[in-house]
């Protein structure tokens, strides 16, 4: 069936349910047919009211900072695999509290709180990030590998032998990448890599596995995960986030006006790019809209999309569209779940998207709705 568009309120995050699953159901047949663990990634999604769902098909998820392990803890339940770009002393006995295994970024780091660990009640499974300074990422916001990058040690910086206390080696250069991405990242790791992987219990090979989009060639992955495994004898972790929820919600907006200049004609939204879509600008990259042409089409009518901020650049066009925009119609961008909610904010006041969850034998559940005092109580 999927989303009755009439039934939700404007402006609202939608995740289907049913396409939610679809998603956890591949995932979970790749983790068993590769013999690998793959777990979740918050920093794309940790919309926890659905994590009962989530539970259902992967048990584990991946934390950056001591909020996102506790909310692993909390409402998972089970520990995170934590990597920050720096832990604190005021943090790092929570995390330790709830993480089986925490990633240094560097040496100084390990070594600073190593003592910590030591003297816990229980085992921690250790690892280092390493950056071996291969990566298809175009984007240098979202490219760890770039030169300079803060993101992992150095090859030049590695030591010729693993601290004793390291079991595992982990690695992130993938964004929304292939399998033969990986393929061709994992020839990297191999040739620069290869006395840490012998050395190694485990290895972490981060994010960016879309293996939910359909041109993903699933196969080929599982393939290349079984062949590596085999060769190195190593525990296999992948953390995806986006390819949890890829192409599994919608932002149902709506125009509240409608204005022009210099030719060009915005329709003006009740929700914000930079406030409630900010990877558009940031990647940046162009929506689909659905019913929309997403390139003008000349003898239709064509709008910018601009967002209800009075930031000057809260906009993205052009798209065209077979009737005339009005004030109260209903603008549905496609694909709005992963990463865009966790990375919202309540810049200048504009309110906040509802979230809520479709099911095709319920409807449509409101997880969360956001108000004034949601607004005001950021700041005291």
């Amino acid at each position: 069936m999927g989303i009755d568009i009439m039934q939700v309120p404007s402006p609202c995050y939608v995740l289907d349910e049913h396409l939610f699953r679809k998603n956890l159901e591949l995932i979970k047949s790749v983790k068993e047919r590769a013999g690998v663990d793959i777990i979740l990634a918050f920093k794309a999604f940790s919309l926890w009211p659905v994590f009962p769902i989530v539970r259902e098909y992967i048990p584990y998820s991946t934390a950056s900072s001591i909020h996102e392990a506790r909310l692993a803890y909390e409402e998972m339940g089970t520990l995170a695999h934590t990597y920050s770009p720096a832990y604190t002393e005021r943090d790092f006995p929570g995390i330790m509290q709830y993480s089986s295994h925490i990633t240094f970024n560097s040496f100084s780091q390990f070594e600073r709180f190593l003592p910590m660990v030591k003297s816990f009640d229980r085992k921690i499974s250790l690892g280092v990030r390493i950056n071996h300074g291969y990566s298809e990422v175009a984007t240098d916001l979202y490219n760890p590998s770039s030169p300079g990058s803060r993101m992992g040690v150095a090859l030049e910086k590695m030591p010729e032998r693993l601290p004793e206390e390291i079991e595992g080696i982990h690695f992130h250069s993938l964004c929304e990448s292939s399998s033969y991405s990986l393929e061709k990242t994992l020839r990297a790791i191999e040739e620069k890599l290869a006395p840490y992987l012998q050395q190694a219990k485990w290895i972490n090979m981060g994010g960016g596995h879309l293996m939910t989009r359909k041109d993903y060639d699933v196969e080929h992955l599982i393939a290349l995960l079984k062949d590596f495994k085999q060769k190195w004898n190593l525990d296999i972790i992948l953390e995806p986030g986006s390819a949890f929820a890829w192409e599994t919600g919608v932002l149902v907006s709506e125009v509240v006006d409608i204005v022009e200049n210099s030719g060009i004609r915005t329709a003006i939204l009740n929700v914000s790019f930079t406030a409630h879509m900010p990877d558009c600008l940031e990647m940046p990259y162009k929506p689909r809209i659905r019913g929309a042409y997403h390139e003008p089409v000349e003898g239709k009518p064509t709008y910018r999309m601009g967002g209800n901020s009075c930031l000057a650049g809260d906009f993205i066009g052009d798209w065209s569209f077979d009737q005339p925009l009005r004030v109260g119609d209903k603008i549905v961008f496609e694909d709005m779940i992963h990463y865009t909610i966790v990375k919202t904010t309540m810049f200048n006041g504009v309110p906040h998207p509802s979230i809520g969850l479709w099911n095709d034998n319920n409807g449509l559940k409101i997880l969360r709705s956001f108000d004034y005092h949601d607004y005001k109580s950021r700041m005291g």
